[in-house]
């Protein structure tokens, strides 16, 4: 039946019979899961039979999520008592596995943590690469900002608290649980301002006058050799080097205690050094240069590189906090509908499937939500990146964090908390911000064991310079030669220390761990407001070695509503009763897929009414078509409507009509057939217009070096029309594949050794988009749980194809740039360090500048 053919397997569509229901406490609302949808027929299929079973006032089924809300009808009608099995028994009797929703009262699904004692972007690393490796987890999201960890756990899971303790304990921070409230939180430190941002400051604020201070005394007066000055000194660093350093050692010793060690143990160390060696020469009465400057000036250019760095992390995130912000906290709820006009402002936590609330101009909604009074113009670009509003009314689907606009709207709550579009969408920008790439591995197996080599390195430095003065003082005079002159300790004990300290400091693997997360973030949360949802960093890398793109036809490069343009009606004109019309929209209207609805609506101008056959059962045909049997005097009478190949499958004649079919699929058309038993009684011509962008969009991939392909389940002259009018050759065009065989074609495709992505509408396209070296799913807000794309489209535009595939590539190089300059960095400035070269107090802002080098790259993806 073209290329849209049904997606879903054969089943018997009967309405159940009555089904014999327990007295039951009266209960409005059940919540189901259903398995083995796969296709928005499945879910038509599903809302049918729910609506079928005694006492049921409406159903919604939400195809992605695989869950349908029944709301009950009233008691005082005379309606069934409510039940949750009936709903079921009648499911499996369709074909749908089906079992109540139990929502855990404990978060079971899901467990907040707080986490203690992270401090950077290295540390909620750490304590996500632990947790995701506790036996049942599916995914975890840590907010360095909050402290917290939100733990999600697979269905089957038991979803204990103490194995993630465990596990963050293992990597040298404290965990414990946290309280849920249910809804999502946006993890801005839960009010208390005491974010990492702010600890950092507060550091700078003490450690900075101290540094100036000694800095002014030491460089500008020349003090730094007179003795009241260093006890003036030793007086001003005490404080910044056990309130600032504090940090670091408390950070040094978690990672101490299980055998571990981390950036907070080089900084510990190397501060130590200097503040230690100057200690000792304040109370011995050694005459040369004391550090406390040094000391001091580590610990506060450090502590601005980690403020530089939590700034500009947030300025990453913050796509990602506005749709955290966009959920309203209250909602106007109708509490009676024999008063409509009376509201109540409630929580939004507090609000149930089947509620009904009331949305004003100008407010956010609250939940997602069907209009059932009102009409208003919605806009929806927080979700989609749609610029215009779209108008609703009665029926119309509302979304979270939209915004209302024109009209009061009246709606009937359908999906609260994490069932929301909003709510997965959060999770999917998440789940894709917290993932590694591939090309993080390197960096992940070097800082495994960086910590032991610098340390290892700087007491070679210290033994070198202390033990072989002379030849180190000779090599750095040679360098400096070569590049430039810097003071040099004129004790082999002064030397040793402040070399030691300068190589501990300056190979601070901040960077490193930096590269990939800081321009991950960057990059979903710039695609996440164009609304492209990058599934995770995995998408990214494959997404530079893509080569051709492969695009389904129907609902991808088309814009999904076809209607009949024409017909033939090949039945004598005494025979043509019920009339062509008729049988179409008996055998078509139960079916929900785009080609059936169109015929459904067909009612051509000048047509007599007819009484359409009655139809004793009904079948889909996956890929083919539909049919249905007519009880009559003479005895069964089957009619069928569908594609010209299983007509023929079927006996049929259908070369009958071959000149309308050479003609209409010629201009681009699908034609499909009705037949009467082994008898052709017609033909119609769909025809479905291609999106505006269309050509465009293809042309300009061409254009960067993509080979594109045309996927379609047309007849081949009916393909190449629609090839021809997108610019396509005819070469590039693969028609007559059914659903099912789509990811067959794909595979042969990669057989080659392409790097192939396909670009589908997530209908029926699940198993191609999964075979696909990169799938991208031209969808809807409702659908962004679809697992089996790497990309999804929050919006039909086919413009944002190009732009998510540059954004992923570039996102990719940022993140190789990274990390070139992180390794580059560390292998450039421990030599410099240890022959001399580089002072502590240059070698803390060197660190720092790096850490502000690597993420102000990242932040350029921000800005695209």
């Amino acid at each position: 039946m073209g290329e849209h053919s049904i997606a879903f397997r054969s089943r018997e569509a009967s309405s159940p019979g009555p089904v014999e229901t327990p007295a039951t406490a009266p209960a409005p609302i059940s919540e189901l899961q259903v398995d083995g949808m796969e296709c928005a027929s499945c879910a038509a299929r599903v809302t049918g039979v729910l609506t079928a079973v005694p006492g049921v006032s409406s159903a919604h089924v939400d195809l992605a999520a695989g869950r349908a809300t029944v709301r009950w009808k009233d008691a005082q009608d005379g309606a069934t008592s409510p039940d949750s099995s009936s709903l079921v028994a009648a499911l499996q009797a369709g074909g749908y596995p089906a079992r109540p929703v139990e929502r855990p009262t404990h978060g079971a699904a899901s467990t907040p943590l707080r986490i203690e004692g992270m401090d950077c972007t290295s540390c909620e690393r750490k304590v996500t690469e632990a947790l995701r490796q506790v036996p049942g987890v599916d995914r975890v999201s840590v907010n360095l900002a909050a402290g917290t960890a939100d733990v999600r756990w697979h269905p089957e899971a038991s979803g204990s608290v103490e194995p993630l303790i465990a596990a963050v304990a293992a990597t040298g921070y404290r965990a414990s649980a946290a309280a849920t409230s249910g809804t999502v939180s946006s993890g801005a430190g839960e009010g208390t301002g005491h974010t990492p941002e702010h600890g950092w400051q507060l550091a700078m604020r003490l450690g900075g006058p101290v540094t100036l201070i000694l800095l002014v005394g030491e460089w500008v007066f020349g003090l730094g050799m007179e003795r009241w000055f260093q006890w003036t000194a030793f007086v001003l660093a005490l404080p910044v080097q056990v309130w600032l350093g504090g940090r670091f050692y408390r950070g040094a010793w978690r990672q101490a205690r299980v055998g571990q060690s981390n950036m907070d143990t080089l900084v510990a160390l190397g501060s130590t050094a200097a503040f230690g060696f100057s200690v000792w020469g304040l109370w011995t009465g050694y005459h040369g240069h004391l550090y406390f400057m040094e000391a001091a000036a580590i610990l506060t250019l450090i502590s601005v590189g980690h403020w530089l760095e939590a700034r500009m992390s947030s300025q990453a995130g913050a796509a990602l906090k506005s749709l955290l912000q966009l959920a309203p906290a209250t909602a106007r709820r109708l509490e009676t509908e024999s008063d409509p006009d009376r509201e109540t402002a409630v929580p939004v936590a507090s609000l149930r499937s089947g509620d009904r609330i009331a949305i004003r101009p100008g407010d956010r909604v609250p939940v997602d939500a069907e209009v059932i009074a009102g009409e208003s113009a919605v806009n929806e670009s927080m979700l989609t990146g749609e610029s215009l509003p779209v108008d609703k009314a009665s029926g119309g689907r509302l979304y979270a964090g939209t915004e209302n606009q024109t009209g009061r709207l009246v709606a009937r709550v359908l999906a609260t908390g994490e069932d929301t579009a909003l709510a997965r969408i959060i999770a999917a920008v998440q789940r894709a911000q917290s993932s590694r790439a591939g090309v993080q591995r390197l960096a992940d197996r070097i800082s495994a064991v960086f910590v032991p080599i610098v340390i290892g390195i700087a007491l070679l430095t210290a033994l070198w310079w202390g033990l072989q003065y002379e030849s180190a003082a000779a090599v750095h005079r040679s360098l400096s030669g070569w590049l430039w002159m810097t003071h040099m300790p004129a004790s082999p004990v002064a030397a040793a220390f402040a070399m030691a300290a300068a190589v501990l400091i300056v190979a601070c693997p901040c960077a490193m761990g930096l590269a990939t997360p800081t321009a991950l973030m960057a990059g979903v949360n710039a695609a996440a407001r164009r609304g492209i949802l990058i599934r995770d960093a995995l998408a990214l890398e494959k997404s530079g070695h893509i080569r051709m793109l492969v695009f389904d036809k129907t609902g991808t490069l088309t814009q999904g509503k076809p209607v009949v343009v024409a017909s033939e009606d090949r039945r004598d004109e005494a025979e043509r009763t019920p009339s062509l019309p008729a049988i179409a929209a008996a055998l078509t209207r139960p079916s929900q897929h785009p080609l059936s609805q169109a015929v459904a609506r067909w009612n051509p101008a000048g047509e007599p009414a007819t009484a359409a056959p009655t139809l004793a059962s009904w079948q889909e045909r996956r890929g083919s078509g539909v049919e249905g049997t007519e009880n009559t005097p003479a005895g069964p009478v089957v009619w069928r409507l569908g594609s010209a190949a299983w007509m023929e499958e079927s006996g049929i004649r259908w070369q009958e009509a071959g000149t309308f079919l050479k003609e209409h699929a010629a201009a681009g058309a699908t034609v499909v057939f009705v037949a009467r038993n082994q008898t052709l009684v017609g033909a119609m011509s769909l025809r479905d217009a291609l999106k505006p962008e269309a050509r465009q969009v293809l042309e300009s991939l061409r254009r960067a070096g993509q080979e594109v392909r045309l996927l379609t389940g047309d007849r081949q002259d009916t393909a190449v029309a629609v090839a021809q009018e997108l610019g396509l050759p005819a070469d590039a065009v693969t028609a007559g594949v059914r659903p099912e065989g789509k990811a067959s074609v794909i595979s042969e495709l990669q057989s080659s050794g392409v790097r192939v992505a396909f670009v589908g509408d997530g209908l029926n396209d699940g198993p191609a988009l999964a075979q696909a070296d990169l799938g991208i799913a031209v969808t809807q807000a409702t659908d962004v749980a679809r697992e089996a794309a790497d990309i999804l489209l929050l919006k039909s535009d086919l413009s944002a194809i190009p732009q998510a595939l540059d954004l992923a590539q570039t996102t990719l190089r940022v993140i190789r740039q990274n990390l070139f300059w992180a390794f580059f960095y560390n292998a450039a400035a421990i030599p410099l360090a240890a022959t001399g070269l580089l002072s502590p107090v240059v070698c803390a802002v060197a660190m720092g500048f790096s850490d502000v080098i690597v993420i102000g790259n990242a932040l350029r993806l921000y800005r695209r």
